[in-house]
């Protein structure tokens, strides 16, 4: 069992922590910035050497530019179907830092396998980008369920934002690296092609490589549980699940909680993945066309004042409250979508641009931060796997809503600005619900769950 000396420490906690500065390559490196196009262009030209607009996957065409993000959905699909259930085999098995050990392994493995992607091999690269998302939610659902485990009650805004500012410097600090070595390849002879394989590959040795830190600082909590006679994980998972699906009743608030936290969610993330096309798009289509050297610029001050923002976030929490610090964060977050609707119009486009983006940093990680450690707080003792992959899953489940509100009022409208102005529907429906969930009751009844 868990031994009060083993919560707050500083070494466990950075340990914990850099795991958040392993994993973030993937999401800046490869998400973000590098692969998506890569493949793409690979795509394209397999589909112009057989003299079509398609290429064949499996016998199914597909458009080229259409190819990873079918991947993309397609590995969220699977995480909506087995997180739950690994969730569920964690916490019964008290296997939680091992199965985090395998599964970013797989993801670490699979994301420097993608050095291999090239010529006709563009194909692997999807499947290899499945194999790597996937198991990157399995990890994060067991590295978050950490947090109860890790700090106390009145530490936990602190530390859940101190990993998600390591997250944001270790993801800045290689993508910075990698765009440089992209930019100055050419005097040493390397090619746009074999570049991009080497940034691509670095990022799953980043991953694998700092996660050895988190490794030899993070403790089992648990002694592992012998399976019953007759009982496989898979079977017990599926029972464990059963089990807290007939349990929720007990837990009003935090689903209270949950609502308006995938709510809000979705509008942040809808944000960030909408950003780049917004600034990049003609004028004329209510973009800001802005060239490629301002995005890159932004995308990286971003990274880097997002460290700051998120410890700043993790003290204003201590100072109001988690609840209304996450408040705060969406009148920002509204305020950022109403400016980009309504400003961004004059001369200074650039410098609003990076204005807006500095805002954007200051609340990114802050507001996401928080709202995980409130909901650790929420959820029942020996549950915390189970209940972070509906975290994890119901974030990913829900979070084709977005753009597809952005992208139905940027087709009827035919204004970009409009389909950025439509997001603030999340932040207001965030902004309804969150100051009715009573967060003392939630933490009560976690505990009177809990017998305590």
């Amino acid at each position: 069992m868990a031994t009060e000396a083993m919560v707050n420490d500083r070494k466990e906690i950075f340990g914990w922590a850099m795991y958040d500065w392993a994993n973030s390559a993937f999401s800046t490196t490869v998400g973000t910035v590098f692969l998506g196009p890569y493949v793409a262009s690979l795509a394209r030209t397999a589909a112009e050497a057989a003299g079509t607009t398609t290429v064949s996957f499996f016998g199914i065409p597909v458009a080229p530019d259409s190819f990873l993000p079918y991947c993309i959905s397609f590995s969220v699909g699977m995480q909506v179907l087995f997180l739950p259930i690994l969730g569920a085999v964690a916490d019964y098995s008290r296997l939680r830092k091992r199965m985090m050990q395998i599964f970013a392994t797989i993801g670490a493995l699979a994301t420097l396998l993608l050095f291999l992607v090239t010529g006709g091999l563009w194909w692997l690269g999807g499947l290899l980008f499945i194999a790597a998302n996937l198991s990157f939610g399995a990890a994060m659902v067991f590295y978050n369920a950490y947090l109860p485990d890790i700090a106390s009650e009145e530490e936990r805004d602190r530390v859940s934002s101190y990993g998600w500012a390591m997250g944001y410097m270790g993801g800045g600090i290689l993508l910075a690296l990698n765009l440089a070595f992209f930019q100055l390849r050419e005097p040493f002879g390397i090619s746009t092609e074999l570049a991009v394989r080497i940034n691509l590959a670095s990022a799953g040795l980043w991953w694998l490589g700092f996660a050895l830190i988190t490794w030899a600082r993070l403790r089992p909590r648990h002694a592992a549980r012998t399976l019953p006679s007759g009982e496989t994980y898979v079977s017990i998972g599926f029972k464990q699940l059963k089990k807290t699906f007939s349990e929720v009743k007990h837990f009003p608030e935090t689903l209270r909680f949950l609502l308006a936290y995938f709510l809000y969610n979705d509008g942040i993330q809808t944000v960030i993945a909408v950003a780049a096309t917004f600034a990049a798009a003609p004028v004329l289509q209510g973009g800001l066309e802005q060239d490629q050297t301002t995005l890159t610029s932004v995308i990286l001050m971003i990274q880097f004042m997002a460290f700051f923002g998120a410890l700043f976030w993790g003290r204003l929490a201590k100072w109001i409250g988690a609840k209304q610090s996450i408040i705060v964060s969406l009148v920002i977050w509204a305020g950022v979508v109403i400016y980009a609707y309504g400003g961004l119009r004059g001369g200074n486009v650039t410098l609003e641009f990076f204005i807006l983006g500095a805002f954007i940093a200051l609340v990114m990680g802050g507001s996401q931060a928080i709202s995980r450690s409130l909901f650790a707080q929420m959820i029942p003792n020996g549950k915390e796997a189970e209940f972070f992959a509906f975290y994890e899953v119901s974030e990913r489940g829900t979070s084709w809503i977005g753009p597809l509100v952005f992208g139905l009022a940027n087709q009827i409208f035919n204004d970009l600005r409009v389909g950025i102005l439509s997001l603030i529907f999340f932040f207001i429906m965030g902004l309804i619900i969150l100051p009715f969930v009573n967060v003392n009751k939630a933490i009560a009844d976690a505990k009177k769950f809990n017998g305590g």
